[in-house]
């Protein structure tokens, strides 16, 4: 059994629970034809897989000055964020280590695999590699 949106010529609209998609439209209660139309969306209970590691506060003010319920709010919420990741990978973003977040790279962190990360040691250190002593 399929469910149909119908709407007759008349204007009124309707759903109707036919046996399958050949099945002929039902006729309105007034009497006049009815087509079938696009169902309506529903956007109401929308999924989402809730707050992602870039979105939990990174900073002593952005935990409110080490609020303990913060806090456990968000090792609540990231202990369940780790199970859905598990379980869908795709969700889990970019893993790898941030080097840099301040100043500069406040809108965007340099990460370690960044090709600007071998520039930046080059110009902080004067060295790209951790072996290479000046």
């Amino acid at each position: 059994m399929i469910r149909y949106d119908l709407k007759c010529t008349g204007g009124h609209r309707f759903e109707a629970v036919l046996p399958s998609m050949f099945s002929d439209n039902p006729e309105c209660e007034c009497g006049a034809a009815t087509a079938r139309i696009p169902a309506r969306v529903a956007i109401g209970g929308a999924a989402s897989p809730g707050p992602s590691r870039d979105d939990m506060p990174t900073t002593w003010r952005g935990t409110r000055n080490g609020d303990k319920e913060l806090i456990r709010s968000w090792h609540t919420k990231m202990v369940e964020r780790e199970k859905l990741e598990e379980k869908y990978p795709e969700l889990a973003g970019d893993r790898r280590p941030v080097l840099a977040h301040e100043g500069a790279f406040a809108s965007e962190p340099v990460r370690a695999g960044d090709a600007i990360a071998a520039q930046l040691a080059q110009e902080t250190f004067g060295t790209t590699s951790p072996t290479d002593n000046p």
